[in-house]
């Protein structure tokens, strides 16, 4: 697919899919003879990935990492799935925790939105 679709399917924006391939994160698949970028269903996943990772504050460091993480599980040995699933383990526990404080937050969030609320229906 080329970028206008999978900017499409993945609900981002064309420059941020540009500024993905720009810093490493999401390589296109392909490029056309006339050199437009070319995307895979593998390459929407990987963006679906960094998308999800957003909203928790991680870094693009820390993206790129765990994208290392995911490509190098395909074709480690037994040995090396260990080692990277304890490294797996280590952003689930960070994950966990960046959307307990994202659920604390939007409590926070609602008690301001009842609190103008009851402000605004004491009003005329």
């Amino acid at each position: 697919m080329h970028i206008g679709e999978l900017a499409e399917r993945a609900g981002m924006s064309l420059r941020t899919i540009r500024h993905y391939d720009e810093v490493g994160l999401l390589v296109p698949s392909g490029r056309t003879t006339g050199g437009f970028r070319v995307y895979t269903i593998g390459d929407l996943e990987r963006l679906l990935v960094i998308r999800r990772m957003k909203p928790l504050g991680f870094t693009l460091d820390e993206m790129a990492e765990l994208l290392r993480v995911v490509d190098a599980l395909a074709t480690a040995d037994p040995e090396g799935r260990t080692a990277l699933a304890a490294r797996l383990d280590g952003y689930l526990d960070d994950a966990r925790a960046r959307h307990a404080k994202l659920v604390e937050r939007a409590g926070m969030a609602e008690e301001f939105i009842g609190t103008l609320g009851t402000l605004r229906a004491s009003l005329p």
